[in-house]
């Protein structure tokens, strides 16, 4: 099984937190990659460190980015770190240096010699950029090792693909390759590389090259070409290192997309491939059409795999030409498996068994240790492709069809220009130019309808009459940065002659006329309708429409929502039903119309009385629901309650008059009340009807069975309060055994009830209603001289060195006179203080920590023992714990349970007895009940246990004749 952990760099404090969390120095086989669209060498410095020491096994490989990928969705200027924990591969690493070989060859051939075996099954490598000729590496690789599957990518710096820095856990370097391989032969690797071109303009013939160097295009220049064909920005865009606008190079075997990396002073470029005399070169640009299809089948196919992990190498020019396409793509890989990754200027994939450089593509790999095939899971694939991105596929089929037109006037220039005019006349979207200035310089026949303009009023005057004053700043800037070259995609509302608003969508691209820019297109859709019509849908769909707060609907999706997360993270949710209490009474006597104007009123007291991150819908009527999903306890929820109750209960005013309400609310906790969102509802009514039966203007916390539960309670608690006095109490004293000799070390003192009505009474049942009257102090007193007394008793009849353990309640420990009490009980009882052990739960402890250890480092001192209870199922808290004086750790049945060679319980028994092995501390295991379970804890080097298999509880007569008889 490989399971990804991703996480977004704070700090190492942070950082270091997030390993003990995880307990990731308990794996052998993790792989980290770090990923710093944030250059901070310092920084990364530190964290190479801090894994170093608190993961001395994993191997890191990493690079410098133009941007990061974490769980599907883009981080940028942030460090980003993925570890993925493998069960079964085993993974090698290692930085390797240019200047360590004569050619790039070599360093293919040291690759695998180095890091591949028999059970590679693939070969992650992250490049420097400027010092490495990549595809004679790949192909060298290739050749010693043709059965392994490739990818990974080429480092950058904030969109620069000359600069960049790949490093490992030791290492790094600008100039070198970081690789990494993992080996297992049942490793399941999948991988699919997602590029298309199509060609746009003319085709042009190399006529002289140099290895990456194009020297002359067509007896030219290659400056002198770009720039009659793109453009002085475009020039301008290479020396900013961007490599958006690609080539398809034509050989004699196929075509092969590849960019610009530098533009040298003496007006020849080079290229991110060899090249060589008489190839084809010819402009090309994303065919997004059939990118869309391509991803669509790969995620189809890819979603009825078993797939673990998914480490994708995104091109950096999708992020910014493609970003919703690229976006969704990531959302959606995501949605099959954890996807982290970072967006690289030249991507690494294998296709066919051949390994190639390749850019402006996706290239991923799909891991999983897992070959059972999954049962088809439906997940709807779609992309919601903007407007933005419709107009960038709409120009670009406008390039290739203005080529065919520019071809044709050559020789038919009349026709040519026909072309244009029908192009720009009949265009039913609004088409319109201006000059360097912002005036308008021409408009089509839609800008005209639009607007209800003639175009002798609109030519000359300025673009900005027409917007809004307050939008006039945000349309400066988009019009300068469109005349700098950068295609603008806004939305903007304009005003028509008759006033009227209207929402366009528009494009502003750059007029070049000879190398210069002379002004500006806009191209744009109205969109007023469309907008309207989507906010309305969402507004009736998912909004109530009186108070603005989500409807039924809309808190049902939430609701779903967050169930499926809090069952991920295993975390509390409280669902909260809130209804008005006689509100008809408004409704009747003001009209409903007040009623809602009030509600409104009150469903903003709610708001303000709740926490950030709560849900709050109004589910019908007076009727409001909340959902509670950010550290949940009984406590927050019964303070938040009370505060609702308060806001709801303060006075109302309306219409001159003064009128007091009140709220009945109940509420149902996942996962006790339910672990589906009907049962939650259902609970959650239930108690605010108990609410509403007990006089409203209350909370009820949901208990299965509330109203049998209520009165049987209420009955224990009459009998509870008399158990002592009459004598009901008795001990049981279940055996603790020595794992080691196999000898009786002690036993745990348990208290059972003996009701002459109700026969034997569950200590579950009782016990908690002692704590919460009060009685839990004067019975554990009377646990705590009667089982020291047996003790002492035992010890008279031979069992001399035996102990006995005593539970504590949180109540009883607390107490400012604890200790005087368990020292006045075993000077009553004769009983030696190291013969007694005080088990005290987590909770227990943690409530008042200085106020605990001060209490434990007295029961020390008097020679008693401490003991944690249940241990794992409380706080766990290992800041405190290795701070607290205690001699022994109980671990909780529910580990027990389940211990078996083959489960994931025994890593968490492991881990705990290690953890007290180094603490000094004893282990107890409870609740054990079967043979395999005792020789695990031998071979664990767990020193005591107790459970049925050993011995039930018995009573002080069983107990004399099975162990001393």
């Amino acid at each position: 099984m490989i399971k990804t952990i991703s996480y977004v760099y704070k700090n190492t404090d942070d950082l270091k937190n997030l390993i003990e969390d995880n307990v990731l120095y308990e794996y052998p086989n993790i792989f980290i990659q770090i990923f710093s669209s944030n250059i901070d060498l310092v920084e990364l410095e530190k964290i190479q460190e801090t894994i170093r020491t608190s993961l001395p096994l994993a191997k890191v490989m990493g690079c410098t980015t133009s941007g990061d990928i974490v769980e599907g969705s883009f981080v940028k200027e942030k460090i980003s770190i993925s570890f993925t924990i493998f069960e079964k591969t085993k993974i090698d690493s290692s930085l390797f240096y240019v200047k360590d070989y004569e050619n790039i060859r070599e360093m293919g051939k040291s690759i695998v010699a180095k890091l591949c075996g028999a059970d590679t099954k693939a070969l992650i490598l992250f490049s420097s950029p400027s010092s490495v000729d990549l595809q004679p590496l790949l192909d060298s690789i290739d050749e010693e090792k043709q059965d392994i599957t490739l990818a990974g990518g080429i480092a950058g710096e904030k969109d620069s693909f000359r600069e960049g820095i790949i490093f490992n856990e030791e290492e790094s370097t600008n100039e070198g390759i970081v690789a990494v391989s993992l080996n297992n032969s049942d490793l399941q690797v999948q991988t699919f590389t997602n590029f298309k071109f199509q060609e746009v303009g003319k085709s042009f013939k190399i006529t002289k090259a140099i290895g990456n160097t194009i020297v002359s295009i067509d007896k030219k220049k290659p400056s002198k070409v770009l720039e009659s064909y793109l453009g002085k920005d475009f020039l301008e865009q290479i020396k900013l290192q961007r490599n958006d606008f690609p080539f398809l190079l034509g050989t004699k075997d196929k075509s092969t997309p590849i960019w610009i990396t530098n533009l040298l002073e003496d007006g020849t470029v080079t290229v991110n491939h060899p090249i060589s005399e008489g190839d084809s070169l010819v402009f090309a640009y994303a065919h997004l059409k059939e990118i869309i299809d391509n991803s669509l089948r790969e995620l189809k196919r890819l979603s009825k795999q078993n797939v673990e992990t998914i480490f994708a190498y995104n091109c950096s020019s999708r992020k910014r030409m493609l970003h919703e396409f690229a976006a969704d793509e990531m959302r959606m890989l995501n949605s099959i498996a954890p996807t982290n990754g970072f967006f690289a200027n030249g991507e690494i994939s294998t296709e066919n068994g051949k390994p190639q450089l390749v850019g402006h593509a996706l290239t991923f790999l799909a891991l999983s240790e897992n070959k059972k095939k999954l049962s088809n899971r439906k997940i709807d694939f779609q992309y919601h492709i903007p407007d933005s991105v419709k107009t960038i596929v709409t120009l670009t089929h406008l390039m290739r069809a203005s080529q065919a037109d520019l071809e044709i006037l050559n020789d038919h220039a009349q026709i040519s220009e026909q072309y244009y005019r029908s192009l720009f006349d009949n265009n039913t979207d609004i088409v319109y130019s201006t000059d360097l200035d912002g005036n308008i310089s021409s408009v089509n026949p839609a800008f005209e309808k639009l607007l209800g303009y003639k175009k002798e009023e609109l030519l000359g005057k300025s673009a900005l009459k027409y917007i809004n004053k307050e939008d006039i700043p945000r349309v400066r800037t988009h019009f300068y940065s469109a005349l700098k070259g950068k295609e603008q995609y806004y939305n903007i509302e304009v005003s028509s002659k008759t006033g009227e608003n209207n929402l366009l969508h528009l494009k502003n691209i750059p007029i070049t006329v000879n190398g210069e820019c002379v002004g500006i297109y806009g191209i744009g859709r109205n969109i007023t309708e469309q907008k309207k019509i989507e906010d309305k849908i969402i507004q009736l769909a998912y909004y109530d429409q009186d108070t603005g707060l989500p409807n039924r609907i809309r808190f049902s999706e939430r609701l779903t929502e967050l169930l499926q997360n809090a069952k991920k993270t295993k975390r509390k949710l409280a669902l909260m039903v809130i209804d008005m209490d006689r509100f008809k009474i408004i409704n009747d006597s003001l009209g409903h119309d007040a009623g809602d104007e009030i509600l409104k009123g009150i469903s903003e007291r709610i708001q303000a009385a709740i926490p950030g991150g709560a849900f709050l819908g109004r589910f019908n009527g007076d009727k409001f629901t909340l959902i509670l999903s950010k550290n949940v306890s009984i406590e927050a929820v019964i303070k938040i309650a009370n505060s609702i109750l308060r806001q709801v209960g303060a006075p109302i005013h309306y219409s001159g008059q003064e009128f007091y309400v009140s709220a009945s609310i109940g509420v149902s906790l996942y996962p006790t009340d339910g672990t589906d969102e009907m049962t939650l509802m259902k609970n959650a009514d239930i108690a605010m009807n108990r609410s509403k039966s007990q006089g409203g203007n209350r909370l009820t916390l949901y208990s299965n069975d509330m109203n049998e539960e209520a009165l049987k309670r209420l009955e224990l608690e009459s009998y509870l309060r008399k158990a002592l006095q009459k004598d009901e109490f008795f001990l049981c004293y279940q055996p603790l055994i020595d794992l080691k000799s196999g000898k009786l070390y002690g036993s745990e003192a348990l208290i059972r009830w003996n009701h002459p009505l109700l026969g034997l009474v569950s200590p579950g049942d009782f016990i908690p209603l002692a704590e919460e009257t009060g009685l839990i102090e004067e019975i554990g007193s009377w646990v705590l001289r009667t089982a020291c007394k047996q003790n002492k008793l035992w010890q008279q009849k031979g069992l001399k060195n035996i102990t006995v353990s005593v539970n504590v309640s949180a109540n009883q420990f607390q107490q400012t006179k604890f200790v005087a009490e368990v020292t006045r009980a075993l000077e009553k009882s004769g009983l030696e203080p190291k013969y007694l052990t005080l088990e005290l739960t987590e909770s227990t402890m943690l409530r008042n920590i200085d106020h605990s250890i001060e209490v434990m480092k007295s029961l020390q001192k008097l020679g008693v023992r401490v003991s944690i209870d249940d241990f794992g199922t409380g706080y766990s808290s290992l800041s405190y714990l290795k701070d607290l004086p205690i001699d022994h750790l109980k671990i909780d049945r529910s580990f027990i349970n389940n211990l078996r060679i083959d489960t994931s319980d025994i890593a968490i028994v492991k881990a705990i007895i290690t953890m007290s092995h180094g603490l000094a501390v004893k282990v107890v295991a409870e609740g054990v009940e079967t043979e395999e379970q005792i020789e695990l804890l031998k071979k664990l080097k767990c020193h005591y246990a107790q459970g049925f298999f050993l011995h039930r509880p018995l009573t002080s007569e069983d107990f004399e004749k099975v162990l001393i008889g």
